[in-house]
């Protein structure tokens, strides 16, 4: 006993020796009453200093687990478990519906998995890479040597006032009216879009998109049991007619639109289509969700206002937004911006679900953002990310026979192949040969898709992309033989 402990380098020793007896104890191995080894002893036998041995006995006597008796010695603690019969349960058996669909549609456990080795064109998650970490170093002590332990304790359903202030500044910087309009902080767009239609939506209530659509967004309108109806996209954004027509057919609640960069496909929407849908709306009464998706990285042309900034001082637009795909995206931290009404009664919503986003992670990424670090940041990103954007779309051009390849800026591309050939078994063969990507089937609203495939190229390097996009080219010239 107290020999086979296998100490590891990346936990204090006075720990692993304190786990190691507890584990003893609660298993049995060491009896109420038993007498432990001394400090000297023990330190001894450990090969470690006797100061780390006293440090472990504390805290088991701390936690109840041990008794020192002074001139007697250290003494295992009368400690009652009792542990019962024990039986198995069929907790599958408890799992009400909703459980049921986040797993069914939980695309991370059903789509085929990276492996080590392969060349991935599955995420779009930005490079990391490229992430400033020395400015991020020196915000988060600049911000915590202000704040001390401030930002450790509880903080406010709304979120860090600093963060809210300095986003609302950035939105009107982006055109928008901030008058009578308000920031609630969130754990990302996700967390952001499911409080929303917590809050405005009822089970059975028809929401439009686009379709096709962001996947997350598919899954969450489908866990709050709406009824979908897509509308189709064109080249420079969602088709005016048909979304006309649903919106004088269909009791539409709300709609949901990604205008700028759209997720799956890249996709722009016109200035002068972006008018023309906040009048189509408006006309209907029908308010809108802009999902403003990697507006920061427009490589090419002038800027693109918004929907929210084109509603003028209207507050129909709620607008939800996110630097995750261009910005340290695990920090989870987004906005939702509307009417500062709702927002009041969106923040009810937040505080009753997890009371705020990280209060530290809010102060740390205001201290980052407000030193200016986002547009030195953003200057190096758009440089680079432009090159792999134009060497993707070279590439695919190059290698993928395709019926239409879309993008116009962002961190990825989606591809068209002719109606005959499925993404999915292209993707099977290109997975033997250690390329995966995303099938565009998965962002679709209404099961069309098969023939489309979405390519991350954000964290590829140019080498990667040739030698994948040629693989998945030369796979599809197969299939068509």
């Amino acid at each position: 006993m107290f020999t086979d402990i296998s100490f590891s380098n990346d936990r204090p020793l006075y720990l692993q020796i304190r786990d190691y007896i507890k584990q003893m104890i609660l298993k049995g191995l060491l009896s109420q009453g038993q007498k432990l080894p001394s400090t000297r002893e023990l330190s001894s036998i450990l090969n470690v200093s006797r100061n780390t041995v006293i440090l472990a006995y504390e805290y088991l006597q701390d936690e109840g687990f041990i008794e020192i008796l002074k001139g007697k010695g250290t003494f295992v603690s009368a400690i009652n478990i009792d542990y019962q019969n024990q039986w198995e349960f069929d907790w599958n058996s408890k799992l009400n519906q909703y459980a049921k669909l986040a797993n069914e549609l939980d695309i991370v456990k059903h789509e085929a998995k990276w492996k080590k080795g392969m060349i991935s064109f599955k995420s779009i998650a930005p490079d990391d890479k490229l992430f400033d970490v020395e400015d991020f170093k020196r915000a988060f002590l600049n911000r915590f040597s202000l704040e001390g332990e401030k930002v450790l304790n509880y903080g406010y359903a709304q979120g860090y006032k600093p963060l809210i202030e300095y986003l609302l500044n950035y939105m009107s910087n982006k055109g928008v009216n901030i008058k009578g309009k308000d920031i609630l902080i969130t754990n990302g767009f996700t967390e952001g879009f499911d409080i929303v239609l917590s809050a405005l939506a009822n089970p059975g209530d028809y929401i439009l998109c686009e379709n096709p659509t962001h996947n997350t967004a598919i899954k969450i309108m489908k866990l709050h049991s709406l009824n979908i109806v897509g509308v189709d996209i064109e080249e420079d954004g969602i088709n005016l007619t048909q979304l006309e027509k649903v919106l004088s057919n269909r009791p539409i609640s709300m709609g949901f639109l990604i205008p700028s960069y759209h997720n799956p496909t890249g996709i722009v929407m016109s200035p002068e289509k972006r008018m023309e849908v906040l009048k189509i709306f408006a006309q209907y009464r029908v308010p809108i969700i802009e999902d403003g998706f990697n507006e920061e990285l427009r490589y090419s042309g002038s800027h693109l206002s918004p929907l929210a900034a084109l509603c003028g001082s209207g507050n129909s637009v709620l607008y939800i937004g996110s630097l995750s795909k261009v910005l340290f995206p695990g920090l989870r931290i987004g906005w939702i911006l509307g009417d500062k009404d709702l927002i009041s009664k969106l923040e009810s919503v937040k505080r009753s679900r997890d009371i705020h986003t990280s209060f530290l992670d809010q102060a740390v990424l205001y201290e980052y953002l407000v030193t200016g670090n986002l547009e030195k940041y953003l200057k190096k990103a758009r440089r680079i990310y432009r090159e792999k954007y134009d060497f993707a779309l070279e590439c695919a051009k190059k290698y993928i026979p395709h019926k239409r390849i879309l993008g116009e800026g962002g961190l990825h591309i989606f591809v068209e192949l002719d109606e005959n050939i499925d993404a999915r078994l292209v993707l099977d063969e290109c997975i033997k040969r250690n390329v995966i990507f995303m099938p565009g089937d998965i962002f679709f609203t209404d099961g069309k898709g098969k023939n489309t495939f979405r390519l991350g190229f954000a964290r590829s390097t140019l080498q990667e992309m040739e030698k994948g996009f040629n693989i998945i080219g030369e796979i599809i010239k197969e299939m068509e033989e």
